[in-house]
């Protein structure tokens, strides 16, 4: 239990690193190219003040001159104005962008969390807190999840967790004596195996059934978690 809190600690500290680390770098890219773009912008201004400029050093006095500049100036004005709310386009594009970018690599740290602790559920067993079993009831309660078995089931998990209460391996014909009272030498390996499937199949939860009974190359059969959670009644 230790190493799994250890493991799952330092899981989460990278994890929350890798997030600190990408959201620096993003914010970081998309702010130097924000600068890079809005400077690459002409200024607002830019065409009024050529305007301004020629209306200075131009001696203009007749009307159609004058209505020409002024025509010119308007332009400019809308110039600005459109250039103006180009900034502001592509201020709200770069923050949506930086936003969703930020999203996604939460979700891909959060997936990779979730595909790690999985590979380790996997290789290390169910972790079951508890597992109470009731013959009378034909009845399994794993952790907080119920499920109700057939006698043959209910058999075959008990004497399982008879077995790993005693630290034993059993083999399917070592299963199949103990739950028919004969002789190891009089019961077969494959009657064994059955009982094994058809526990798993009465189980339901494909993940549970799987992880909780754990079929031990050229050993046999066990229930891989602690000894200390099982009660029987």
């Amino acid at each position: 239990m230790p190493d799994n809190s250890i493991s799952a600690s330092e899981t989460l500290r990278t994890g929350n690193r890798v997030i600190q680390f990408g959201i620096a770098a993003i914010v970081l890219i998309l702010g130097l190219a924000a600068v890079g773009l809005f400077r690459a912008l002409p200024d607002a201004n830019a065409f009024n003040a050529r305007v301004e400029k020629l209306f200075i050093e131009s001696d203009l006095t007749s009307p159609a001159e004058i209505t020409l500049l002024e025509i010119l100036a308007q332009s400019g004005t809308a110039f600005s104005e459109t250039l103006m709310s180009y900034r502001i386009v592509i201020f709200v594009l770069l923050v949506f962008s930086t936003a969703l970018l930020i999203a996604s690599l939460v979700f891909l740290v959060t997936l990779l969390a979730l595909n790690r602790r999985v590979s380790q559920i996997n290789k290390q067993g169910i972790q079951v807190g508890s597992l109470l079993i009731s013959r009378a009831e034909r009845v399994v309660v794993i952790n907080d999840m119920e499920f109700k078995l057939t006698e043959a089931a209910i058999e075959t998990l008990a004497v399982l967790a008879e077995a790993r209460m005693d630290g034993d391996i059993l083999t399917g014909a070592q299963l199949e004596a103990v739950i028919q009272g004969r002789s190891e030498s009089d019961c077969e390996e494959a009657a064994g195996a059955t009982r094994i499937k058809r526990l798993r199949d009465s189980l339901g939860n494909q993940m549970v059934a799987e992880i909780l009974v754990k079929n031990i190359s050229r050993q046999g059969y066990v229930l891989a978690i602690d000894k200390s959670v099982i009660r029987m009644v």
